[in-house]
């Protein structure tokens, strides 16, 4: 019984000596608290204040309902039941618990099993649906990630964004909003984020109290607790799409156009080195994602990033992932050392997830010694930002170089940049397409392609504006002639709404 029980002591209960079941009343709620004094959550904090933005209706998570005083009814019931199940499970129902995920149906009606002998001893008045839902949520406690776990099954969130135990916002169409969902206390979210980093062998507490991880599905993590965060453990989820998304997908949402699309796979065939450039939650990622899909299925390409996030639909594929230090501070491997090791793997391309800091000159010499096509990312505002950025990055690898060697070596490393944009509305949009052109004294000379003009925000909120390009031949039509790359002339058109 060792195994199914330290799933659910995660839960709150603790295996006791057998007691004899109360006898049937009507006034549940006090005999609840006798039989659990030492895992009742302590509710002394007040509820969050209604006033507060309206959060998310329930309908949208698992039918939840809004944070009043039955909802602490629901929690001392999940409880119970939770302590029912660690006393009375059979042998043979804890073999079934141990299959975990693949015998869902089967634990749920385990659970409502266990729900229903609750409920007739105490009287809870709950309806049909609300009893379904109990049995959801405490099948998510045993299986998944507890209260995150409709949200993480929500297609049309994005983001999740847990501030403590009692409130949890997620971006929804680009919006963050408030949900009504929250953990019991402090200790149940700790659960949960063990549960997270416990597959990764990852950890986190008082002295190592932040960490990155990613979930089975891609989505990446961010964990930071006190003391480092001042109202309790704090989770940040960046979900990815089931799906992967094509550039179809994303002339469809609007973040570029038809021609523009066409551009950048032809760009990317002629084996041109992409640097993607943009703020948080830009849509860098999912942008790079994308380039990738147009790399041929002939090509060895191997990826580096800080928690695997890329998905490559091709097959000849090698994932790298940089690890932290260990307990004691040692065996930590860097983004910067893997760029190196990817050297020598014979790599036809290179993609690096994002460059931070002196990786930023490992990255630069191998796509000026011969891995053309290589693509990675960076934090800027602009195409100007981006390379002031890889000068401080490249300088921040130790090396004593002066400033036009090390602009030379961008400027004949990188050859396109795309800035992408989070838009007022909440829309993603490649803002610019620039090309690096070379040097011109001690100048970086750079030449927009295409770019997005916004012309208004209608009544609704929402961006207006077109994609137009600039009619500028770009100097690197050679490159596509070398890799049989066809994109005619006529393509550049000055002033042309895409």
């Amino acid at each position: 019984m060792a195994r199914s029980l330290s799933l659910l002591e995660r839960l709150g209960g603790k295996k006791e000596e057998k007691r004899p079941a109360p006898e049937p009343s009507r006034s549940s709620k006090p005999e609840v608290k006798q039989q659990l004094p030492q895992v009742q959550p302590d509710y002394t904090e007040k509820q969050i204040q209604q006033e507060r933005d309206a959060p998310v209706e329930a309908s949208a998570f698992a039918g939840r309902r809004a944070l009043t005083a039955k909802n602490d009814v629901m929690q001392e019931l999940k409880l119970a039941v939770h302590r029912r199940i660690v006393d009375e499970m059979t042998p043979e129902e804890q073999q079934i618990l141990v299959r975990g995920e693949e015998a869902r149906e089967q634990i749920k009606s385990i659970i409502s099993v266990y729900s229903n002998r609750e409920m007739a001893e105490n009287a809870y008045p709950l309806s049909r649906g609300e009893r379904l839902h109990l049995v959801d949520d405490i099948s998510n406690e045993l299986l998944g990630l507890g209260p995150l776990e409709p949200l993480l099954q929500n297609d049309t969130i994005t983001e999740i964004m847990v501030n403590g135990p009692k409130q949890i916002f997620i971006e929804q169409k680009g919006k963050l909003k408030l949900t009504d969902v929250h953990f019991y206390d402090n200790a149940h979210l700790m659960n949960i984020i063990e549960r997270i980093l416990t597959p990764l062998g990852r950890r986190v507490d008082e002295s190592s109290p932040l960490v990155d991880a990613r979930l089975a599905d891609g989505s990446r993590v961010n964990i930071i607790i006190p003391p480092l965060s001042l109202v309790g453990p704090t989770i940040t989820i960046r979900k990815f799409s089931k799906k992967a998304l094509s550039i179809q997908d994303l002339v469809n949402f609007g973040t570029l156009s038809e021609d523009m699309a066409v551009f950048l796979d032809a760009c990317v065939r002629a084996r041109l080195n992409i640097l993607v450039s943009g703020g948080t939650g830009s849509g860098k990622t999912t942008t790079l994602n994308v380039l990738s899909s147009f790399i041929p299925a002939t090509d060895r390409i191997v990826t580096i990033e800080d928690a695997a996030e890329l998905r490559l639909q091709q097959t000849h594929v090698v994932t790298l992932e940089s690890r932290p230090p260990n307990l004691e501070g040692n065996g930590a491997i860097t983004i910067r050392d893997l760029v190196r090791n990817a050297l020598r793997m014979r790599p036809d391309r290179i993609i690096v997830g994002e460059v931070r800091s002196g990786e930023a000159l490992d990255m630069l010499q191998a796509m000026n010694t011969g891995h053309d096509g290589s693509l990675t990312t960076a934090h800027a505002n602009t195409p100007r930002d981006v390379l002031s950025r890889l000068e401080t990055m490249v300088l921040m690898a130790g090396m004593e170089l002066p400033v036009r060697a090390v602009r030379t070596q961008v400027s004949s490393a990188i050859d396109l940049i795309l800035q992408q944009s989070r838009i007022r509305d909440g829309t993603r949009k490649i803002t610019y397409i620039t090309e690096v052109q070379g040097m011109e004294g001690d100048t970086i000379v750079l030449q927009d392609l295409f770019r997005y003009v916004q012309e208004r925000i209608d009544e609704k909120g929402k961006s207006v504006g077109h994609y137009e390009s600039l009619g500028l031949m770009p100097s690197f039509m050679d490159k596509f002639q070398m890799n049989g790359v066809d994109l005619p002339k006529s393509f550049f058109t000055s002033g042309r709404k895409r």
